[in-house]
């Protein structure tokens, strides 16, 4: 087959943060997928063509991107941040498992991208430096008891915990939920992070503890993060304190 699909993460905002690779995909392709806000986020120019639709129907897009491809078309499927965490690589592959079987000769890349996680803990210091875990709070596609299944384990393991998809208009109950789990298991003085849109002009980080953090006000674009027992702060003044976990942990 002559077609190509580049499923290509745009990083956490800022142009200078999307890789080379992913941007000569981006030059390359004569169509464009993906959710409204990532295609509005590459410039139009001649010869490309813009398929943009809307969040909740991933793999129906990347069906899209693949009978595209599958007919000769250089096709680039787009994510915020790096499209194989909670995002588009995933419905690409699951596509592809489940659809025609030539779509398996295609030649398909994943590009990365700065996940939002990464882009977060740059700004605070160096919250993941320790054992770290990525977690959905998003109940869409698997069920809450699952969700809190695991988020308890990872607390209990004492792991700094990424939350991504803390809370909509649609869901706005489980990061509560969430942050109420968590209580119950570390201290309250735990260190939790909130960081809104990193790089972008309404970037806005939020240091605060456990027992606050309740209160601090956090979207779609948020990224949570909780600390463990080895995560420290730096305090500056008139400024938000350094963030780090120390990689040494002491035997139990």
């Amino acid at each position: 087959m002559s077609g190509t699909l580049s499923v290509v993460g745009l990083g956490p905002g800022d142009d200078s943060l999307l890789t080379e690779s992913a941007r000569r995909a981006l030059d390359a392709a004569e169509d464009l997928i993906g959710y409204h806000p990532y295609v509005a986020r590459v410039p139009e120019r001649p010869g490309l063509t813009r398929h943009a639709s809307d969040n909740r129907v991933e793999v129906d897009r990347a069906r899209h991107a693949l009978q595209l491809a599958a007919a000769g078309r250089r096709v680039a499927i787009v994510s915020g941040g790096d499209p194989g965490v909670f995002a588009m690589a995933a419905a690409v592959f699951e596509a592809v498992e489940h659809g025609e079987p030539s779509w398996r000769d295609l030649a398909i890349t994943v590009e990365p991208g700065i996940t939002a996680m990464l882009a977060a803990a740059a700004r605070l210091g160096a919250p993941l430096g320790g054992d770290f875990c990525a977690l959905s709070l998003s109940d869409n596609l698997k069920p809450w008891p699952v969700v809190t299944a695991r988020l308890e384990a990872v607390l209990r393991a004492d792991l700094v915990v990424a939350l991504y998809n803390p809370i909509s208009s649609a869901r706005p109950w489980q990061l509560g939920a969430a942050l109420e789990i968590a209580a119950g298991i570390r201290a309250p003085e735990t260190p939790v992070m909130f960081a809104r849109a990193i790089s972008r002009p309404d970037e806005a980080i939020r240091v605060t503890t456990l027992a606050d953090a309740p209160a601090a006000p956090a979207d779609m674009a948020t990224l949570v993060i909780l600390g463990a027992s080895t995560t420290r702060l730096i305090p500056r003044s008139g400024r938000p304190p350094f963030v780090y976990t120390a990689r040494k942990v002491e035997a139990a």
